[in-house]
């Protein structure tokens, strides 16, 4: 115990050293700066943008999918990138796509998982339907990405304190996604979330 709270102090004594210094990215790009600036460094990837009455979004391709893509700020800095398939997809084929993704994120040397993949991964023979409806059982995974000064560290080193030490170190560069019920209410769709954590609200305008 003694062991683990030393790396817990270490690493939140890292943390102030690397604030500010790596933040999220969407496809490589900084989750920080203006809204503006973002919009058009995501048309240069390719992303198309959209109004429709007072929302815009960009559509797009993202990890093979067609996806809508939101911009959220506060105080005028990007805070979240939010990434939602377009089209809804039937209950066995969403269950199997939160199960790839879950996958790509625990394989990717990009990222820590603050659980264990068996965890996450939902069984074959489960009724999502069911859970959320009934049981309002939330089907989520959370991810964060290591700052990119020791990525190569996850590759090499993969024990308990190993994983805790990236863990803490990337606690404010979330990647989250979650099964979220189309509108027809019997298809599905993905959401991902790509949160700067140091531009979020936190209580600055109380």
């Amino acid at each position: 115990m003694k062991k683990l709270l030393s790396i817990a102090v270490m690493c939140l004594c890292s943390l102030v050293l690397w604030a500010q210094k790596d933040v999220t990215t969407f496809l490589g790009i900084p989750v920080d700066g203006s809204k503006a600036e973002m919009i058009r460094k995501l048309k240069a990837k390719g992303f198309k943008y959209k109004t429709v009455g007072e929302y815009d979004f960009l559509n797009g391709e993202f990890n093979g999918i067609d996806v809508r893509v939101s911009v959220i700020t506060n105080n005028n800095k990007v805070c979240r990138i939010m990434v939602v398939d377009r089209y809804p997809m039937l209950e066995r084929e969403i269950k199997q796509r939160f199960n790839q993704l879950c996958r790509q994120f625990y394989d990717n040397k990009r990222y820590v998982c603050s659980s264990y993949l068996p965890d996450i991964i939902i069984p074959d023979k489960e009724d999502i339907s069911y859970e959320m409806f009934i049981n309002e059982k939330r089907y989520k995974a959370s991810f964060y990405q290591i700052p990119d000064s020791i990525i190569d560290s996850k590759r090499n080193n993969n024990d308990d304190e190993h994983r805790i030490s990236l863990f803490l170190l990337s606690l404010n560069r979330p990647v989250w996604f979650l099964i979220a019920p189309n509108s027809s209410l019997d298809k599905y769709h993905i959401i991902l979330y790509y949160d700067n954590e140091y531009n979020h609200a936190n209580g600055e305008d109380l």
